[in-house]
């Protein structure tokens, strides 16, 4: 599995998640608020494999293509992929009893990187969003890595974005 964009439509920013690693990737991994199916369309295209699940920005269409939790074991590590999961406080305990049967979860919804391990061993990954990093310095995206079953994550930063007409070294 190799990349794990997060909320990757937003009206600041374009639908772009880094391309290159998105088609290298074996497995995209996307956390819901897709807001339009042309996007769907293009990721499952581009994409050699995609799991994925609808957020609460998603109307009718994408809810009937996509499930509210996507499953899926790689390599011995068994996923679940969920937009929310409530807030940051006691999410750990929260997640590990609603999804007994998960070693991954991966959920979007606060466009905030997280990357912690509940007292079980439920990993939980957020990786921040590639298009709007509303209180974070940068946006973001993960790329994971599953080899039997470790899994190493590694957050990655994209570059800012400057606004169509805006000159070099001008404030944005």
């Amino acid at each position: 599995m190799g990349c794990a964009p997060g909320n990757t439509v937003s009206r600041r920013g374009p639908p772009n998640p880094d391309r290159p690693r998105v088609k290298a990737a074996d497995l995209v991994v996307h956390a819901g608020d897709w807001v339009s199916e042309e996007l769907l369309d293009q990721l499952q295209t581009r994409s050699k494999a995609l799991l994925a699940c609808w957020g609460n920005n998603d109307g009718p269409g994408l809810r009937v293509r996509l499930p509210e939790i996507a499953r899926a074991t790689v390599e011995q590590v068994r996923i679940a992929v969920v937009h929310e999961t409530g807030t940051a406080k006691g999410r750990e305990m929260r997640m590990e009893q609603a999804f007994p049967e998960t070693d991954l979860l991966i959920f979007g919804h606060s466009h905030i990187p997280w990357d912690s391990t509940a007292p079980e061993g439920l990993r939980l990954l957020n990786p921040g969003s590639p298009t709007d990093r509303r209180r974070q310095p940068f946006c973001t995206y993960m790329a994971v890595e599953i080899d039997g079953g470790n899994v190493g994550v590694e957050l990655r930063r994209l570059p800012p974005r400057t606004q169509p007409g805006a000159r070099s070294g001008a404030s944005n």
